[in-house]
């Protein structure tokens, strides 16, 4: 395996290396990051989680899963950025997605082959980019695969007003939005603020999509993608759930999975013309993800994720009741039925994406796009329903749940007696409760429940997207014969 000529696939200890080594600008509870991001409280548990999945890469009995191989180039690289021509690597690629997402239960939401699939959806419909920027982002493209890059994006603008009408226009003096305000040989100077970057700062680079709001101004139109070094880049988070947790059996979700998300500021970036592959095109704001099929292709991981998330949802809600001693009960078995029909949905949602997938113009097998949406839009609804049946199977348990230090110290003994559970000693039923509410009480849980909840934006919005694309003439008519014939 390591005599292989181009090894594409990097470990965990050199991802790991090369976020210590960037020294990127990360700022969070007001300070900047100093010294090694993997030894910092809020980062080293997602930087250690990821890492655990590079590892994966090279180990005999999933490499074969999680990595392709280039005939031309003889090289292995990372499943996400292979370009899927067919069905059978479509289900491949699904195998893979869900392979990385059981080691976090679904909780990482951007696992490296989530923005790697936007990466290589871009750089294999090259030719939709006018000029040299389908070269560019070509280029781009083959450097992440041949150098395993992570990557944090970002294409939502700051929330300063969401009434319909609002839009910030270039000349408007305090600059919030970040925009393009200049350009020289070397490149084009953004300034100004983006959301939403999870993990922002401890990716390789970030990759700026457009934003579709101010699209009438090309001064915010643009994409391109720098290394998260870049001079002036910044990176502000939010308060980490990690920082104070020392164990993992109080908090065994947040201990490792918490991804941290920033604010990206951009304070006068020098974005280099060979990085940048839209540029003041406003026909390409929309275009960009419909035509390349990047929407459909990042929202297939997305529901590949959300497979494993439910079951592992599943799985600890049986597990609470079978612990307690009340799966006989009507109600419960009602609350568990649901999981079982909301995982059984999902995945034949996702079985008829495969199934019914077609071509582009660029030669990717893009999924069917209908039930997909379908499926978006289902859990986005129904994600937080889920996590409600595990409050009410969990009931009181949840309140007064004690420590791994409660159970080290003097006051042990009367925990083993009298949190004993009927089909569990009693650290062993507060370990699986302690997991249930990490998932969906604690703070890294509620962030969870939001983050479904708006994964792939507004569920009011999408829910109309799915309206207006949906093609229902034929019912129409069916309704329209009946009512002639009758």
């Amino acid at each position: 395996m390591w005599g292989e000529m181009n090894l594409s696939i990097i470990t965990g200890k050199q991802y790991i290396e090369r976020i210590d080594a960037l020294n990127n600008e990360v700022w969070i509870d007001g300070k900047r990051v100093e010294g090694k991001f993997s030894k910092h409280p809020a980062f080293k548990g997602i930087l250690q989680s990821k890492g655990e999945l590079y590892d994966l890469q090279h180990d005999p009995t999933t490499q074969s899963c999680l990595t392709r191989m280039s005939d031309q180039e003889n090289e292995r690289f990372n499943f996400a950025f292979e370009q899927p021509t067919s069905i059978e690597a479509l289900a491949k690629r699904r195998a893979a997605t869900q392979l990385w997402a059981q080691k976090s239960g679904g909780t990482i939401g951007r696992s490296p082959d989530y923005v790697n699939t936007a990466i290589m959806t871009l750089g294999t419909s090259s030719s939709f980019f006018e000029d040299h920027f389908g070269e560019n982002i070509q280029q781009l493209f083959l450097n992440a695969r041949q150098n395993d890059l992570a990557f944090t994006h970002t294409f939502i603008n700051p929330q300063v007003n969401r009434s319909p009408h609002y839009i910030e226009f270039s000349d408007k003096e305090e600059i919030i939005a970040a925009k393009v305000i200049d350009e020289n040989e070397e490149g084009i100077i953004i300034h100004g603020a983006r959301l939403l970057a999870t993990q922002g700062g401890i990716t390789d680079e970030i990759l700026v999509l457009p934003v579709g709001g101010n699209s009438i101004d090309p001064a915010y139109v643009y994409a391109f993608a720098i290394p998260s070094n870049t001079p002036g880049l910044k990176f502000l988070c939010r308060e980490s759930y990690a920082k104070n947790v020392s164990s993992r059996f109080d908090h065994p979700l947040t201990f490792k999975f918490d991804e941290v998300d920033s604010v990206v500021v951009f304070d006068h970036v020098l974005v280099p013309w060979e990085r940048v592959f839209v540029y003041q095109d406003l026909d390409a704001v929309t275009r960009i993800f419909t035509e390349t099929n990047l929407n459909m292709m990042l929202l297939y991981q997305a529901v590949c994720r959300q497979v494993i998330k439910t079951e592992f949802l599943l799985g600890l809600g049986e597990s609470l009741a079978t612990t307690i001693g009340i799966t006989d009960y009507q109600h419960v078995q009602d609350k568990l039925s649901e999981m079982i029909m909301t995982l059984e949905i999902m995945k034949s949602l996702l079985s008829a994406a495969e199934l019914n997938a077609e071509k582009n113009r660029f030669g990717t097998m893009v999924p069917d796009t209908k039930p997909l949406m379908v499926a978006q839009n289902y859990y986005q609804k129904t994600y937080p329903r889920l996590v409600e049946y595990l409050h009410l199977l969990g009931a009181s348990g949840f309140i007064s749940l004690p420590t791994e230090k409660d159970f080290d110290s003097a006051i042990g003994k009367d925990l083993e007696q009298y949190l004993q559970a009927k089909n569990a000693p009693a650290k062993e039923r507060v370990q699986l409760f302690r997991l249930a509410w990490d998932l969906s009480m604690s703070s890294f849980g509620s962030r969870q429940t939001q983050y479904e909840r708006y994964f792939f934006g507004d569920p009011i919005r999408l829910s109309s997207s799915l309206y207006q694309l949906y093609d229902k003439t034929a019912f129409v008519k069916q309704i329209e014969k009946f009512l002639q014939e009758n």
